[in-house]
Formats: structure tokens, sequence, C-alpha cells
């Protein structure tokens, strides 16, 4: 067992290499491991970014339920964290793996949802 400490830089590149190169599963669980990295270092943008990644290697895989997890995911700590514009990114990719479900309910329950967010960023400015 290596004592080295994982570095949450070079498995996002990584993770982004085995993306590229269709490896989306090995890619999803380098995000996610990522992401939990940046997160407990406080690098709340990056793990923003890891959790959409991984969302974006699940809906690659038609695992639309976990990608949806791990969409929300990155859309909840982007709004807590004031990244509001990328959380918004992150919904309308939610909204597009419960469209490839069917669930219409919850598609017009985020598209509502983005609406009322994008209003209320165009407000602020």
């Amino acid at each position: 067992m290596s004592s080295v400490r994982e570095d949450p830089v070079k498995m996002h590149k990584e993770a982004g290499t085995l993306m590229d190169s269709g490896n989306y599963t090995e890619a999803k669980d380098m995000f996610l491991r990522a992401a939990e990295l940046y997160k407990k270092s406080q690098n709340f943008f990056d793990a923003t970014t890891m959790y959409y990644k991984a969302g974006e290697a699940s809906f690659a895989l038609k695992e639309y339920e976990q990608a949806i997890e791990y969409f929300e995911k990155s859309a909840q700590l982007s709004f807590d964290k004031g990244y509001d514009r990328f959380g918004v990114s992150a919904l309308d990719y939610a909204k597009d793996c419960y469209k490839a479900l069917g669930n219409e309910e919850k598609v017009a329950e985020l598209d509502k949802k983005i609406k009322e967010t994008k209003a209320k960023l165009e407000s602020a400015f």
C-alpha cells in the first residue's frame, strides 16, 4: 500500500484522457475520486466540475439515474458556493437524463427551476 498522497490534479487530467479515449467507466470513477479530494481540500469549483464530468461519463454509458445523481451533486454544490451559472448547466444536463428516461414530470420541474435561476441571475446584473 502506497503512502503517497493522491493528487486530484493528476487524477483530473488522467480522467480527462480516459474520457477522451472512450473509457467512460474508469474515467467516471477517477472523476468521482478527484471530486472528493478537491472537496476535502476546499477546492469547491473543481469538485463541482468533477461531479459534472462524472455525470457526463455516466450519460455516455447511458447510466442516466447515476448521471442525474452526479449532475445534481454538481448543481447543489455549485449553488451552495455561488457558482450559479455552472449549477444551471448541471441541471440542464440532469434534465436531459430525465428526458432520456421519459420522466416528463421531472423534465418540467427542472425546466422551471432552470428558468427561475436564469431570471434571478439576469436580474442580478
